[in-house]
């Protein structure tokens, strides 16, 4: 297997594996929260579809990014549990 390859190979492994924990981490005792997250320490894909994987923002606090916090802190932390509507 050449080097590309591999590179690629490792990196599709490490977004999936990713993808399936953020999934994961929510719970009754969770929400997301949209646009609250660091420039890549989102949990998931955006809203938007800009991306599908976990720590993958470009941005602090983008609208369209997300990560799970305690049930109820959400606006506390400056962000909305639903995601922002789709640009026209």
């Amino acid at each position: 297997m050449n080097k590309a390859a591999m590179i690629a190979a490792a990196l599709a492994a490490t977004c999936a594996a990713g993808t399936a924990q953020a999934q994961m981490g929510g719970g009754p005792d969770k929400e997301k929260c949209y646009g609250v997250a660091k420039a890549g320490q989102n949990d998931c894909a955006s809203s938007d579809g800009a991306h599908g994987c976990a720590s993958m923002a470009r941005t602090d606090n983008a609208p369209t990014e997300w990560k799970w916090v305690a049930k109820g802190t959400c606006e506390k932390l400056g962000g909305k549990t639903a995601a922002p509507a789709p640009a026209k």
